[in-house]
């Protein structure tokens, strides 16, 4: 079903708060006393928060940031599908606008270059892993946006050896997080928390550690922007 507007659902609940008002003061509420009318009243209002809640979450954006190539597939495919699935706008910067190849063989057209990434634009910015994501590791551009987002209050995401760049960006300083195995000490060298869980939130930044996680750092991140 299609949802309501802002507007149309704030009038649609102030027609029916006048009805009820209207019909009690002409003696046509003969069954319900004033209190039953307020209960009625307060039922539609957390309705509509519900509905305003929705449309809320529809006018979100997210940016994944992929690998031009090797980035890993299910780490940019799921998360991509969970945020589409709740209405969330999704984005994709790379490197490059040439096609992108994922280390499984997944074809993406990136949507704009990194370098012209704005922050402001986005609720949640995402780094995706992959063998290529460490072409991030030392790109200023990258390590920008990642300082930016968290002084934005941004939800900023990485998953499997993504985390790195938030590390070398300075923002993983005294958080918990998680990264590929093969990662960790990059990590630590960096002054965060390693902990060993697939998925790692610490305040707006989340983590992950491989493609296995991939569906839960995609709900962890739908989360955090609700």
């Amino acid at each position: 079903m299609k949802k309501l507007s802002i507007p149309l659902t704030i009038f649609l609940i102030a027609i029916l708060f006048v009805g009820c008002k209207a019909g009690g003061e002409k003696g046509q509420v003969t069954t319900s006393s004033e209190e039953e009318v307020v209960h009625q009243t307060e039922a539609v209002e957390e309705s509509a928060e519900e509905v305003l809640g929705e449309e809320v979450l529809e006018e979100m954006k997210a940016l994944l940031i992929i690998a031009n190539k090797d980035f890993r597939d299910e780490e940019y495919d799921e998360p991509r599908k969970i945020l589409e699935a709740n209405g969330v706008e999704v984005t994709v910067a790379s490197a490059s606008l040439a096609m992108a190849k994922g280390t499984l063989g997944m074809m993406v057209e990136p949507d704009i270059l990194i370098d012209d990434v704005v922050v402001d634009d986005y609720d949640a910015i995402i780094f995706v892993g992959g063998s290529g994501a460490d072409e991030y590791y030392t790109n200023q551009k990258a390590l920008s946006i990642a300082k930016e987002s968290v002084d934005s209050g941004k939800v900023l995401a990485a998953i499997c050896i993504a985390p790195v760049t938030l590390g070398n960006a300075g923002v993983l300083d005294g958080k918990k997080a998680t990264v590929y195995s093969s990662r960790i000490a990059d990590l630590r060298a960096k002054g965060a928390i390693y902990v060993s869980d697939e998925v790692a939130q610490d305040g707006n930044i989340i983590t992950a550690s491989g493609p296995q996680a991939a569906g839960a750092f995609g709900q962890a991140i739908l989360d955090a922007m609700k």
